[in-house]
């Protein structure tokens, strides 16, 4: 492997290097109403695959837009419901940072400037807000995550909003008229679902719940092995993903990275309570945790979360679509420590540890 250097935002003995810490104050997300099984899907395929795909992924069912939602209305939604749930006003948010992959606003239109940023600041009523858009496969979340942390432990802005709306079910669609057999690029466009999520952060006092540790790094020998692109006269754009050759890279370098980091902040695998990964497939995810539990001598505290069956993979809000999840269902307490781990086409490898305080955690649970 390549020699690979991490990106760390919070550096070893961070807690004296800047003025300020990064808390999470609130979470939220917006899935589509229209529910599509695997089943569904696989019986709309042109030809006939005999693909078992629901098998080979985990996937059951998956959120889609009938036309209804695009990626600038369940990233406006998610925002609000973010805010809701943070008890703060949009127009108390400093900086908006909008992190999607697609940016569709009405229709299959990508929509770049204005920004969506802009457009999402503007729907939450904070005109005033510092606003741009970062893209970065379906790490953009965890990116913009990134930024946000240092910029505020700087004392550059007070509370940023990361945002997405990812509107990418017609991918499967479109493959759904060219796949042929197990081995075809287009497989992966099958596993796709569409969703909305949000992130607020905040400024805090020391001492306080928040983001521990925020590293990435980019594996660029594999740039080309998952390519979106427009093709022909079919709406939105097509996918092809050498999926078997992802995982190999995403396994061979992961564990070793983690070490890397953790190490650096002295931090140990058990230390981690809660593992939300990307979003792929619930085999791959229990394999790829299974690697990194060997690679460590220890796995986490828990198992890994998997929401992929329900969902489908919803690119880059696809960890906030888990954590609001795990927070709605009561199992993530004040004060455990949670790694969220981007694995993204380019290859980006990331880690976020956060811990959330019983102010945000409070918010959610069983009915809410």
């Amino acid at each position: 492997m390549t020699r690979t250097q991490w990106l760390l935002m919070e550096p070893p003995g961070g807690q004296d290097s800047a003025p300020f810490r990064t808390r999470l104050a609130g979470a939220g997300r917006h899935l589509p109403p229209t529910h599509l099984s695997t089943s569904e899907l696989m019986s709309s395929t042109r030809h006939r695959t005999r693909i078992d795909l629901e098998r080979l992924t985990g996937i059951r069912e998956r959120r889609i837009s009938v036309g209804d939602e695009d990626s600038y209305s369940l990233a406006t939604a998610a925002a609000f419901d973010c805010l809701d749930k943070a008890q703060r006003a949009g127009s108390s948010v400093d900086v908006v940072i909008s992190c999607s992959i697609t940016k569709f606003h009405g229709g299959l239109t990508q929509w770049l400037e204005p920004t969506m940023s802009r457009a999402v600041a503007t729907a939450i009523g904070a005109p005033d807000a510092q606003t741009f858009d970062l893209s970065n496969a379906c790490a953009g979340m965890l990116t913009g995550v990134t930024v946000a942390n240092n910029w505020i432990r700087q004392g550059l802005a007070e509370r940023v909003l990361v945002v997405s709306g990812e509107y990418i079910s017609q991918l499967g669609q479109n493959a759904a008229r060219h796949i042929r057999n197990i081995v075809s690029k287009e497989l992966a466009s099958l596993t796709l679902g569409d969703a909305g999520a949000a992130l607020l952060l905040e400024r805090a006092n020391a001492g306080s719940g928040g983001i521990e540790l925020a590293g990435f790094t980019t594996v660029a020998d594999y740039s080309r092995l998952c390519l979106g692109y427009p093709k022909g006269d079919e709406p939105g754009a097509r996918m092809f993903t050498d999926a078997r050759g992802i995982h190999r890279a995403a396994m061979a370098n992961t564990p070793l990275l983690l070490h890397e980091v953790l190490d650096a902040v002295g931090i140990s695998m058990h230390d981690i309570d809660h593992v939300i990964t990307h979003q792929t497939s619930a085999r791959a995810i229990r394999k790829g945790m299974a690697k990194v539990s060997e690679s460590f001598g220890e796995g986490p505290r828990h198992d890994a979360v998997i929401t992929v069956d329900r969902y489908g993979n919803t690119a880059s809000t696809t960890h906030t679509v888990a954590l609001v999840e795990e927070l709605e269902a009561g199992h993530i307490r004040a004060g455990e420590t949670i790694a969220l781990i981007a694995l993204a086409s380019g290859l980006e490898i990331g880690v976020l540890l956060v811990t959330l305080d019983e102010e945000l955690v409070g918010r959610y649970g069983h009915g809410n």
